[in-house]
């Protein structure tokens, strides 16, 4: 079974394993590598949980895309019979990483 650890990412968390793909909130330009600390570390059937960090453990990830769109999201306010209606969008911005290392 493969070794899978809970990271925290711009406030997020996300449980990865190895060679693993996902998308995180836009990371800050020019990020070609991420090193974060494990908040918890399941390894087979032992689970290490940190106080608030595993100590020892760190987890590498590289930018695989630094900018991903997500899907544009359609925003309508409407009012019935006042003549208020108003449409707005909006279109997250991700960056896309791989677990490259869970140590």
């Amino acid at each position: 079974m493969a070794k899978k650890a809970v990271i925290r990412v711009g406030g997020k968390q996300y449980v990865v394993r190895e060679k693993e793909t996902l998308l995180v909130d836009l990371l800050p330009e020019g990020t070609k590598e991420l090193k974060t600390d494990a908040l918890l570390v399941i390894d087979g059937d032992t689970t290490t949980v940190g106080t608030p960090t595993v100590k020892g453990v760190t987890v590498t990830a590289k930018v695989a895309e630094p900018l991903v769109k997500g899907d544009k999201i359609r925003i309508i306010r409407y009012k019935a019979k006042k003549r208020v209606d108003t449409q707005t969008g909006h279109r997250q911005k991700y960056s896309k990483i791989e677990i490259a290392a869970i140590k």
